[in-house]
C-alpha cells in the first residue's frame, strides 16, 4: 500500500512539473496531425455552405497563457466555449474580425469585388448567428479528429465577444493554441482553437506516438453520393453455359443451320459475367415456362488465371 501511495504521490508531483514547465509541442507529432484534421473538416463543411471555394490550413500551434492569449485577440474576436465532457475541461474556439467578415461575405455569395470592411463596430445580430453555426460545425470538426487519441464531444455552450467573459480557468494558466488560417473571395481571416494545457496531458503518451496510417480525410456526403451513382450503373450480365476455342478457319466454314454439338448438360454449372467479368457459378434450372439461374458458388478469378494460361 505504501509502495502505491509513493508511486501515486510520484506522477502527481511529475504532472505539476510539467503543466509549470508547459508541453514540449515537438514530442507531440498527432498533436499537428488532428489539427491538420481539424483543417481538412472545417474546408470540407464550408464547401457545403458557400458557393465559392474556401481554404483552410493550419498555421501553428503554440504555448501560451489564457489570459495573454485573449488579451491578444481582444476587441476584434468572437470566442464559442465549449465543454469536452471525456475531459472534464472547456475548450475554446475564436474568430478574429477578419474571419467572420469574410465568411459572411462568402456565404452571402459575395465574389470578392467589392473592397472589405474594415471597420470596429459591434457584430451584428446576423454576423453572430453565423458564428454560432460555424462554431457547431468545428465543435464536429473536433470531435472527429480527436477520435483518432480520445473519444469526447465538442459541446458548444455560448458565445462571447466580450473575452474576459470567456473563463475557461485560470488567466495565467498554461495553454495549447492552434492557428488557422481561412482564405476565401480574395480575402482571409484567422481561426484559433485554446486547449488548457491540463486537458492534454493525460494524453500526453498518446500525442507523442507518431501516427503512421493516413491522415486524409474522406468527405462523408461526396462518398455517399458516390455509392449512389455507381449503383444505379446498369450492368450487362451473360450467363455462359460453355466456351470452346476454334480456329479461324473453322469459323469461316460455318453455315447456316449447322448444329454445333455441346458437352454441357443440365448438370453443367454455367458462369454469370458481368460487363466480361466473372461472377459466380450458377445452377440451370426451369420455372414458369423460363430458364433461370440459381447462384451457387464466387467465381475464383486467381484460379480462372491459372486455367486460361493452361489452356492456351
Amino acid at each position: 500500500m505504501n509502495a502505491m501511495n509513493s508511486q501515486a504521490r510520484g506522477d502527481n508531483i511529475r504532472d505539476m512539473l510539467l503543466d509549470a514547465a508547459g508541453l514540449s509541442l515537438d514530442r507531440l507529432p498527432m498533436l499537428h496531425v488532428i489539427f491538420d484534421r481539424v483543417s481538412t473538416y472545417c474546408a470540407d463543411g464550408l464547401r457545403q455552405l458557400a458557393a465559392s471555394q474556401c481554404y483552410y490550413s493550419m498555421s501553428h500551434i503554440e504555448n501560451g497563457r489564457i489570459g495573454d492569449v485573449l488579451e491578444e485577440y481582444e476587441g476584434n474576436a468572437v470566442v464559442g466555449v465549449f465543454h469536452a465532457p471525456g475531459w472534464d475541461s472547456h475548450v475554446i474556439v475564436g474568430f478574429d474580425r477578419d474571419f467572420v467578415f469574410t465568411m459572411v461575405e462568402a456565404l452571402f455569395g459575395s465574389d470578392g469585388s467589392e473592397p472589405p470592411i474594415d471597420d470596429e463596430r459591434a457584430f451584428t445580430n446576423i454576423e453572430l448567428s453565423i458564428c454560432r453555426a460555424l462554431f457547431e460545425m468545428v465543435g464536429k470538426a473536433m470531435k472527429e479528429s480527436f477520435s483518432l487519441v480520445t473519444d469526447t464531444t465538442f459541446k458548444f455552450e455560448r458565445l462571447e465577444t466580450r473575452l474576459d467573459f470567456a473563463v475557461i480557468g485560470r488567466r495565467n494558466n498554461q495553454s495549447v493554441v492552434a492557428k488557422f488560417l481561412l482564405q476565401a473571395i480574395n480575402r482571409g481571416g484567422e481561426m484559433f482553437v485554446m486547449i488548457p494545457q491540463s486537458a492534454l496531458t493525460p494524453m500526453r503518451q498518446t500525442l507523442a506516438r507518431a501516427f503512421t496510417g493516413d491522415s486524409s480525410v474522406r468527405d462523408a456526403t461526396w462518398v455517399k453520393q458516390i455509392q449512389t451513382e455507381v449503383q444505379k450503373t446498369t450492368v450487362t450480365l451473360n450467363a455462359i453455359l460453355e466456351s470452346r476455342k476454334i480456329s479461324l478457319e473453322e469459323i469461316s466454314n460455318l453455315k447456316v443451320g449447322q448444329v454445333l454439338q455441346l458437352s454441357a448438360t443440365p448438370k453443367t454449372q454455367v458462369k454469370l459475367e458481368g460487363n466480361n467479368q466473372p461472377l459466380f457459378w450458377c445452377q440451370l434450372g426451369q420455372a414458369d415456362g423460363v430458364y433461370k439461374l440459381r447462384i451457387e458458388d464466387m467465381v475464383d478469378r486467381e484460379q480462372e488465371f491459372y486455367d486460361d494460361i493452361l489452356s492456351g
